[in-house]
Order: structure tokens, then sequence, then C-alpha cells
């Protein structure tokens, strides 16, 4: 039985929440543009990019981002889908498809408990904030706030007697059956096929392209005699770091007679680094240290790409993992880590960082030249389209 009431029309409450729901999929279609951009594009930055704690690319960097094989954007895109179709047969007020309420109760409460994990993830992991995902958690409430608002002002059942009559109403209507099928077939195809452009992976290190060390102790990969010689200023931490580090060494497999990479180190991290005051990728000097360990090994190009992947995942750092990856005793690594020469190696590429005025990562020196962030393209399209003549 409807309610007979003095509130406001029926439409005045239901435009809110479809224009709600439609805001939602823009907000989410934005999100993963933004997300694509930060892992594809090495001169990408967002509008709300504005400080260390207001920071939409920080937050789409983050490997909380991606979810059960999927962009958390795309799971956001989904739901607010799945919320606009089931509020077209709830256009008119008519009582055979009030129940529908129900469920837009239960999916409004799903956004709500989901704006309230990725905030309490904001806060306790990532350490900064997007503007964008801040509007999403307003949509949730709003969601959840008027689909309880619209139910209890038209409808008198107890939201679990409805619930059954909500799903059969649904059986009854094929087309939204129909559709909420379609998506759920997408979502599948999506976690299959969609590339995984948020995972890394380079080729492993080997013969086929010339590595070595340089004649003051930088390991170095690519050109043996390169038309340009890139030196990068890298923190393991750094999420642009790895990006730029991976995008340029797609370049120096595509051309491997053409530019040599050189790595020298300068961890962000307080403990180490005296550009740094207050605490910040603590623990980044350690992986620094370790991968100067590495090198002594001949393994540092391996363990290079194992801790940037390592500090891309929700594990905080250990150097079991290290110590596994490299099958070597974990107290060895300990010892590494205490050991001077290592040390003072580090000591040195900070030192020299800082000489060549590198203020932040990732930093590059091309051709005496220092760029910092990353390096304009038309600096590398020199090399690319010599390559191409």
């Amino acid at each position: 039985m409807t309610r007979v009431t003095t509130h406001l029309p029926y439409k005045l409450y239901y435009l809110p929440l479809l224009i709600l729901s439609v805001a939602g999929i823009l907000n989410a279609l934005y999100l993963f543009y933004a997300h694509y951009q930060n892992y594809t594009d090495p001169t990408y930055a967002s509008f709300c990019a504005i400080s260390r704690a207001i920071n939409c690319d920080t937050v789409a960097q983050n490997p909380w981002s991606v979810l059960f094989g999927l962009p958390v954007a795309l799971w956001g895109l989904v739901g607010y889908l799945i919320s606009t179709l089931l509020l077209i047969p709830l256009r008119h007020s008519r009582e055979e498809v009030l129940p529908l309420w129900s469920l837009m109760v239960i999916t409004g409460a799903g956004f709500a408990l989901a704006a309230v994990f990725f905030g309490y993830i904001s806060v306790s992991k990532i350490h900064s904030y997007c503007i964008m995902c801040l509007l999403t958690y307003g949509i949730n409430f709003g969601l959840f706030f008027g689909s309880w608002l619209i139910r209890r002002r038209f409808s008198d059942a107890p939201l679990m007697v409805e619930i059954p009559r909500a799903l059969s109403i649904l059986r009854q209507k094929k087309w939204l059956t129909g559709s909420l099928g379609l998506m759920m077939i997408a979502v599948s195809l999506m976690i299959v096929m969609l590339p995984k452009y948020w995972s890394f992976a380079p080729k492993p290190v080997n013969d086929d392209i010339a590595h070595g060390i340089t004649a003051d102790g930088h390991p170095w990969i690519g050109a043996e005699n390169p038309e340009m010689t890139i030196t990068e200023f890298s923190d393991y931490m750094c999420f642009q770091c790895k990006k730029m580090h991976f995008i340029l060494r797609q370049l120096v497999q595509s051309y491997p007679d053409k530019i040599r990479l050189i790595h020298r180190h300068f961890p962000m991290d307080h403990a180490y680094n005296p550009l740094v005051k207050d605490p910040f990728h603590s623990g980044s000097g350690k992986m620094a240290i370790l991968a100067l360990y590495a090198q002594t090994k001949g393994k540092f190009w391996d363990v290079n790409d194992f801790l940037f992947e390592l500090a891309g995942t929700k594990q905080d750092f250990n150097t079991r993992a290290v110590a596994e990856f490299m099958d070597a005793p974990r107290a060895e690594l300990a010892a590494a880590l205490k050991a001077k020469p290592l040390r003072l190696l580090l000591k040195h590429d900070i030192a020299v960082g800082l000489q060549k005025g590198i203020s932040g990562t990732p930093g590059f020196v091309v051709n005496d030249q220092v760029y910092l962030g990353n390096i304009p393209s038309d600096i590398l399209r020199q090399v690319v389209s010599n390559g191409a003549e």
C-alpha cells in the first residue's frame, strides 16, 4: 500500500537521484581515464595534483586503485550503470514498481560502504586524497540516503519483505534482467581481456641487450656506443620513477644500439637523503643499498625490477622477500644494509644528484641537461626519429 503523504512530489525526490547516478557514471569515466593516463603517459598530470596531501595522481598510482583484476574506477562505473538501470522503471511512482526501491537501498548501501572503505585506505595507506574520489564519496552517500528517504516516504513494507517482490519485478522486466546479465558478462570479459596496463613488466635482462658497469661503477643497459645517454636518479618507492624507468627500458629494447640508460640512486628517504627533513619513503634507502649489494653479485637489473614491483604492492617492505628472490641468506642481506662501503656508494650517488640540482625524483641527466619528473618528448624523439630513417 502506498503511504498517503503531504511531502514533495515524487519526481522532486527521484530526479536528484537520477542526476547523482549519471554524475557517478561521468566521474567514474574520468577517474578511469586518469588512471590509464597515469600508467601510460610519462608527461600526464591531472588537474588535482595539487600537493602531496591533495593529489589524484598519487591515489591513482597506488596499488589499491586496482581491485580484483580491474581498476576501481571501472567497478564504480559498473555500479553506477546498475543504479541507473534500476532507476529507469522507477521514473513513475506506480505501486507495482515501488518495491525496486528496496534494491536501490541495498545498492546505495554498497556504495556507502565502498566510500567508507576507500576513504579509510586514503587515510591509513595512501596518505593522500583525490578530489574526484571525494566527489565519488558524496555521490555514493547521496544515492544511499536518497534511496532510503524515497522508500521511507512512499512505501510501508519492511525492507526484507519487499526484496522478494523486487526480484520478481526484475524477472518480469526482461530488458532489465538482460541488461544486467550483459553487464556481468562485460565485467567478466574485462577481467580476462583488458590489458594490464598498470602492471609494468619489462623483458628479463639477457645477452640480447648489452649491459654492464660504467667506468665509475654504475650499472647501464642499452647501446655500447650510444647516440644518447640517459642517467636516471631514482627512488624505488616513487611511482613516477617506476613508470619512467620502464618506459625508458622499453625505448632501450626498441633502440638497443642508440640509447644507453645508466641507473643511479636518489632515495627520498629522510633517513638517508639530507634533502628530506620529514619522514617520507621510509625504506627506500634500504632498498637502494640492497640494489647496490645485488650489483656486487651481478644481479642488479633483476633485483632492480623486483624492487620496483615490491614497492608497488600492498605489502610493507622487508628483506625476506628480497632474500627469497635472490636466493640469499637473510642474514647476508641484513649485513649488507650495515656495510659501510655500500652506504658510502649510496651517499655518493645522493651527493652527486644534489650537486647536479636534483631536488626530487625521478631526475634525469641527458647530455649534461637535468630534467625533473620526465624527459621532454622532443628530446627522446630525436633518437626515435633517427631510428626510423
